[in-house]
């Protein structure tokens, strides 16, 4: 099958069949990204996903869960994306799933009609960055919406019968501001049917705007405490439910993995403990890794 450049898919689709549909991201200026950044946006042809479908019957003829990609395919308009699903369900009969990232901005554009029409025609589990939902942070990071907006697209995926997780960036809004930033993002997904929450640290890499701002010192990373204080803070205002939170990327302060309201003490206990075990460094900011992974102190 073909894949151009790197391709990316969230760690939960890991046991999904990839099909390539787009190239790139259509915003692909948020200021903390660099994923797209010299990948221009382009929709993968007809025949070419259809040769890789094919290939795909040969290999995984009962695959049941597809994941589409790269970017965020759901930028694709309604028609293409349900001739799309015909295919997947012409070629892989036993497909129940097609799931893959969707931003704010292209849930927008599409109307009710046609989100119960992808819907209808098993598109499910979108994956979108929603960061925060402070609008000075959406403002910053140019996310190119604002929290009433991300608050309508998720009531009206809900209206449709869609899943969805979303991405939440903790110390997005920098330090000292983690409190803030937990009780809008958590005001904000309790008025939604939100299935899946996959909190992760704010980092950068170079080439992005984010970047330039953290070395000169015109955006300040929270420390390892501030870290955990906000996301505390936003486990116990979230009043969501059977809603799976995926704490588990490396750029965290402590793994957290659970759903909620059952696992909320449990997992409020880990930060305790990681809090204790930190002790004396709780002031430090984070020496970081590839993907923003963070190096804790001993």
């Amino acid at each position: 099958m073909k894949y151009t450049g790197i391709t990316y898919r969230p760690p939960f689709e890991a046991d999904s069949l990839l099909l390539q549909v787009t190239q790139g991201c259509s915003h692909n200026s948020c200021a903390f990204c660099t994923m797209y950044r010299d990948v221009p946006f382009r929709t993968e042809p007809l025949d070419q996903i259809a040769r890789d479908l094919e290939e795909a019957r040969m290999f995984r003829p009962h695959e049941r869960r597809v994941f589409l990609v790269n970017g965020d395919a759901f930028a694709l308009d309604a028609g293409m994306l349900c001739r799309i699903a015909d295919m997947i369900h012409g070629y892989l009969p036993g497909v129940e799933t097609i799931a893959m990232y969707a931003s704010i901005r292209n849930i927008l554009a599409k109307t009710d009609g046609e989100l119960r029409a992808l819907r209808e025609a098993g598109i499910n589990d979108l994956n979108i960055g929603l960061e925060s939902g402070l609008g000075s942070v959406l403002e910053r990071m140019n996310k190119g919406y604002a929290p009433d907006q991300a608050l309508r697209s998720l009531q009206r995926l809900d209206g449709a019968g869609m899943r969805y997780g979303v991405n939440v960036i903790l110390g997005a809004a920098g330090a000292g501001n983690g409190r803030e930033n937990a009780d809008a993002t958590a005001g904000l997904l309790n008025q939604t049917g939100v299935s899946l929450i996959f909190t992760g640290t704010i980092h950068a890499d170079p080439g992005c705007p984010l970047y330039e701002d953290m070395r000169s010192g015109a955006f300040e990373e929270s420390d390892l405490g501030g870290y955990l204080l906000e996301e505390q803070r936003l486990l116990e205002r979230l009043q969501v439910e059977d809603c799976l939170l995926f704490g588990l990327h490396p750029s965290n302060v402590v793994a957290l993995h659970g759903y909620l309201p059952a696992d909320r003490d449990k997992m409020l206990l880990q930060i305790e403990k990681a809090r204790q075990r930190l002790g004396g460094h709780l002031n430090e900011r984070p020496r970081r890794f590839g993907e923003g992974g963070i190096i804790l102190p001993r």
